[in-house]
């Protein structure tokens, strides 16, 4: 069956499949993985999945309803503003809110708040003596400050916390970049936990990467999906750990080669991130959108928060270079044509090859008929005379499947960058197009792309000789239409115009192919009449 498909139909048909494969294996066989309890950054990558037969009971750093009651604006401790961003901290010495600000970061008509209402606030503290911690509980901070405003550059804040015995001091410089130091000083040495921060719940959840990260010093990134960790494990030689969503981050950084890092669950399974630490401590943290240019000017190793799932591998050298061609043209929709173009023009040679090698497949495929219907009885005999046919016209059956294959793992690594680069949030491109991160309201643009997938499918020679098969590659454009209607328009953008340049390329070799049949021709009869001389 295979071989009698050209390969853009091959592509049509892994493409489909392969969504079908990642949906249906993930959700049928999760896979199950053991848990050491003592990972250092030593050891290779970690990804934590759900046990069917794990309970919900919860461990021992869940936060209870004691601990969420600060949250109500009477409860404010300092307001710290800025152009950008508005923080809140209430009177456990938690940040309880952050507000973008900016437009683009707007979700249903208000400003995005990077830390949700439930689970652990950024910088909140806990202690592992019981009687300590009910205290700290019901112990309001004092802070030197009741206002900062950083139009001035960076602000350093001072929150005190008496509890008889023990006494918690944190100084907090903060920066209009997003980011903010943090100094804390715990008196006589009590063992105390530093909370991440439950991650940012904003966005699209279509097939985005959201959880926890703990990027070790060796390079190796431990992701925690949602609703997917079994137990409490722990890191040292941590660079970063982040909780994050499909746009922004919660990150600790720069902390102490030997700084413990545990990520434990909530009652859903999802991590949560702390910080074992006694005495005296000092790390970096940022809260805000995973925008690759501020969090490299931050600290380049923040640029690992930046998470594209299974196809990071592909997806973070096409995303550099979809940023190099933003550079240059100044527009995210343009970029992503050029992107288009340039991977197209790289695959052209296999391509090319591909296609060509299926014409010829087209072109025997009579004498192939004839060929099965004679060996009909012998299947030995039969597949050693048909690859023999294959061989003398220089045909290869297989000869669509590399680039098949190398255009399945760029399409899903571009869809993963269209999906997750905060970028392109809030970018312009033409006309009615003010931002390609979300679905063209109007639809024109899902419905070209249906119709050059059509008008390729027409132009591209068919050789099926199932007509169950062909039915269903005739109502490909339309299912692909409809699938992508609630797609990101940049992804749409892609592949519209990769079905531009399959059409290009398949009226290139649609050409090339006959003019080589009409040289053959040619050289047959100039060779028949030679003979009659």
């Amino acid at each position: 069956m295979l071989e009698n498909m050209s390969s853009n139909q091959r592509l049509l048909l892994a493409v489909a499949l392969s969504f079908v494969f990642f949906v249906g294996y993930t959700t049928i066989f999760p896979p199950k993985q053991s848990i050491d309890q003592n990972i250092t950054s030593s050891q290779q990558q970690v990804v934590i999945k759900k046990s069917s037969s794990q309970t919900s009971s919860m461990v021992s750093h869940e936060i209870s309803s004691d601990e969420t009651i600060q949250k109500s604006q009477t409860n404010a401790l300092v307001k710290v503003h800025s152009e950008d961003f508005n923080i809140t901290i209430d009177t456990l010495g938690r940040i309880s809110s952050k507000l973008m600000l900016s437009k683009k970061h707007y979700f249903d008509g208000k400003p995005a708040n990077l830390i949700p209402d439930s689970g652990a606030k950024p910088l909140y503290i806990r202690f592992a003596d019981d009687s300590l911690n009910q205290l700290a509980i019901k112990t309001a901070y004092v802070s030197d400050k009741s206002i900062i405003n950083l139009s001035n550059g960076s602000k350093k804040l001072v929150l005190t916390q008496n509890l008889g015995n023990v006494n918690v001091k944190k100084e907090i410089t903060f920066f209009k970049d997003g980011h903010y130091d943090i100094k804390i000083n715990v008196s006589n040495s009590a063992r105390y936990f530093v909370y991440l921060g439950a991650r940012p719940d904003i966005g699209d959840k279509m097939m985005s990467v959201r959880g926890g990260m703990v990027y070790t010093n060796d390079d190796k990134s431990n992701i925690f999906e949602d609703e997917d960790v079994e137990s409490r494990t722990t890191f040292t030689g941590v660079t970063l750990a982040s909780s994050f969503d499909q746009y922004y981050a919660s990150i600790f950084y720069n902390l102490g080669d030997k700084t413990s890092v545990s990520v434990d669950k909530d009652r859903e399974g999802n991590p949560v991130i702390y910080l074992d630490l006694s005495g005296d401590s000092s790390f970096s943290a940022y809260i805000g959108a995973k925008d690759y240019e501020i969090l490299k000017s931050i600290n380049p190793k923040l640029t690992n928060v930046i998470e594209f799932g299974w196809f990071t591998f592909a997806a973070a050298p096409l995303f550099k270079l979809l940023m190099f061609l933003h550079s240059i043209f100044g527009n995210w929709g343009w970029a992503i044509v050029a992107l288009t173009a340039l991977v197209r023009l790289v695959l052209f040679p296999l391509t090319y090859k591909g296609m060509m090698s299926m014409q010829k497949i087209k072109e025997i495929a009579p004498k192939i008929k004839e060929l099965q219907a004679k060996y009909k009885g012998d299947p030995q005999r039969m597949n050693a005379a048909v690859m023999e046919m294959y061989k003398k016209h220089g045909a290869n059956p297989l000869g669509g499947c590399l680039p098949m294959i190398l255009q399945i793992p760029v399409f899903f690594a571009i869809y993963r960058v269209l999906l997750n680069a905060v970028e392109l949030k809030g970018a312009e491109w033409i006309l009615w197009f003010d931002d390609i991160s979300k679905m063209d309201p109007t639809y024109i643009l899902p419905i070209l792309m249906g119709a050059t997938m059509f008008y390729q499918q027409k132009i591209t020679p068919s050789n099926f000789t199932d007509p169950m098969q062909e039915k269903i590659f005739k109502f490909l454009p339309v299912i692909f239409t409809f699938f992508f209607v609630t797609f990101p328009a940049g992804l749409v953008l892609y592949w519209l115009v990769n079905n531009i340049f399959s059409i290009i390329q398949q009226f290139i070799v649609n050409k090339n192919f006959n003019a080589i049949k009409v040289a053959r021709h040619e050289k047959h009869l100039e060779e028949k009449s030679h003979g009659k001389d």
